[in-house]
């Protein structure tokens, strides 16, 4: 198999020039990039994100629930153009760029032993709100990066996550929100990606055109 080349970025998630293999990476705890796109429909006017299982030969968290599409950003490639390539490419999912809300960027450290070995992730991430009303057996999954997906009561989610009543690898600074969703306001919809991550910057025209799908 193929070595999948990552850049190497700085604090503000941009290329050094240097480049660097994905396993060397996560062994020298290297800065890289990542997209994560969070898939969120409503059902019997409940808010659900869907979340995928990760394999059980997947490099770190095997048979975990984890964030609706994610990936590391090969060298030369951008975010979105990333994540769109990741959706497409987990879920089955062909969408364009301008659906994507974006959310916000955030950095995140961790070290654990995974199959024996020492596994250092240190990335930058863009987080991206997806509107996608889909039954969980519609995707087509790519069964050698995830066994399922499955669609959570949001707020019954951020609960699971929290007491790991399910097996998951989710930041729940990426799901949680401090007060009560409304679905029908954009206030509401800003929130909800303000608990995702740190809103830094959207797309108005994104946000009420999700919001105009859901009243």
């Amino acid at each position: 198999m193929a070595k999948e080349i990552l850049d190497i970025v700085d604090d503000n998630g941009q290329p050094t020039g240097e480049v660097i293999d994905r396993v060397t990476a996560h062994r020298e705890g290297i800065l890289h990039r990542t997209s994560h796109v969070w898939l969120v429909r409503m059902k019997d006017s409940r808010l659900q994100v869907l979340l995928q299982k990760r394999s059980e030969e997947k490099d770190s968290y095997p048979g975990c629930y984890d964030i609706s599409s994610a990936g590391h950003i090969p060298a030369g490639v951008d975010f979105v153009p990333s994540a769109l390539r990741e959706l497409k490419e987990e879920l089955g999912v062909e969408v364009q760029a301008e659906d994507l809300v974006y959310c916000g960027q955030r950095k995140f450290h961790f070290e654990e032993i995974f199959h024996g070995e020492r596994f250092k992730d240190n990335q930058i991430s863009n987080v991206y709100l997806l509107w996608m009303d889909r039954e969980a057996e519609e995707f087509q999954i790519q069964k050698e990066e995830l066994s399922e997906v499955r669609w959570f009561d949001f707020e019954e989610c951020i609960e699971d996550v929290k007491n790991g009543t399910i097996p998951n690898c989710i930041y729940t600074e990426e799901l949680e929100y401090r007060n009560r969703f409304s679905i029908r306001s954009i206030s509401s919809i800003m929130m909800f990606c303000t608990a995702a991550t740190l809103w830094t910057r959207h797309r108005q025209s994104s946000l009420c055109r999700i919001c105009l799908r859901i009243s």
